[in-house]
């Protein structure tokens, strides 16, 4: 068998494999082993309770998935008390998502979740800054650093920025995220999008907009992992239609250390632990002892990166 070993952030994951936050829960206990996993990542959650966004607030688009969920939440308290202490039997690292309306609520929701059995956060900054008219924090390098820097004073554990496809930026808040004190990055949230019933002239959601997910995002957030790869020094994790172990492979081959998986879950709820196998034995195939062989490896021709360069 090949080292499916990789490092985030100051964690070691026995494989590169883990879910996308907003489609995993305990129920999964039911369908495998969770500690198969790399890390376990919880759905995002916000300090205070949360109903989320009118129905409906899921549609299926070709080739890909819309959804508004709107972040329902319990609050922080009866994550705490109820949901952790589910995943203290499991030895994958447990990554907390959240989620906050300002910098500083960011900062104080940091240092309440970080409590033993949580072993990093995945900072949520695709979501709305109301200090700046709404705009989601990962659309600027500036609201970007502001957020982690005040977070990485707030808490010891690893920050891992999950980033936006929604902006012009994505190298510049990549770099803001790694200055600010980031330990990795996620690459990518959900692209905004929107899909009308022709019959009815209705949006299919009850949102109106919702944010797109699945194989027609791929080729958006695999860009995003390449530019963003060559443009820091801390892990990149790539998310975005990942269903099949070419779609890993090709994420680990433009620089990502780790994916996650998140549309396919639904489909197929046994996704995770099947790539997991498949990329063993596609590394055996290939004769490569460990995955490190396969991250940044893309092959590029000169004029290649001449053109990647101008479009960054």
């Amino acid at each position: 068998m090949a080292d499916l070993r990789t490092t985030i952030g100051g964690l070691t994951l026995k494989n590169p494999i883990m879910p996308a936050s907003g489609t995993f829960s305990e129920e999964l206990t039911e369908v495998f082993d969770l500690d198969c996993l790399g890390a376990l990542v919880t759905k995002t959650i916000t300090r205070g309770k949360r109903s989320g966004n009118p129905v409906p607030r899921v549609c299926e688009v070709n080739g890909a998935m819309l959804n508004s969920i709107g972040i329902p939440s319990k609050g922080v308290s009866w994550f705490l008390q109820n949901t952790l202490p589910l995943y203290r039997d499991y030895e994958a690292p447990l990554v907390i998502s959240i989620s906050a309306n300002t910098a500083d609520e960011f900062a104080r929701f940091a240092e309440e979740v970080s409590v033993p059995g949580v072993a990093a956060i995945e900072v949520n900054i695709s979501c709305p800054n109301i200090e700046d008219d709404g705009k989601a924090f990962a659309m600027r390098p500036g609201a970007t650093g502001d957020v982690i820097r005040r977070m990485r004073s707030a808490t010891h554990l690893p920050l891992w920025a999950k980033l936006s496809p929604n902006t012009g930026e994505v190298v510049e808040v990549a770099q803001a995220a790694e200055e600010a004190g980031a330990d990795a990055l996620i690459t990518a949230n959900t692209m905004l999008a929107m899909a009308i019933d022709s019959r009815t002239g209705r949006a299919r959601l009850g949102n109106i907009m919702g944010g797109l997910s699945g194989p027609a995002l791929k080729p958006i957030t695999l860009r995003m992992t390449y530019q963003c790869a060559r443009a820091v020094s801390i892990p990149v994790i790539g998310c975005g239609g990942i269903s099949t172990v070419d779609d890993v492979i090709e994420y680990l081959v433009a620089g990502a250390r780790a994916i996650q998986v998140g549309t396919a879950t639904f489909i197929s709820p046994s996704t995770m632990p099947r790539l997991i196998r498949e990329l063993d034995e596609v590394l055996d195939a290939r004769g490569l002892r460990s995955v490190d062989a396969l991250i940044g490896t893309v092959d590029v021709t000169d004029e290649a990166v001449v053109v990647a360069e101008c479009v960054r």
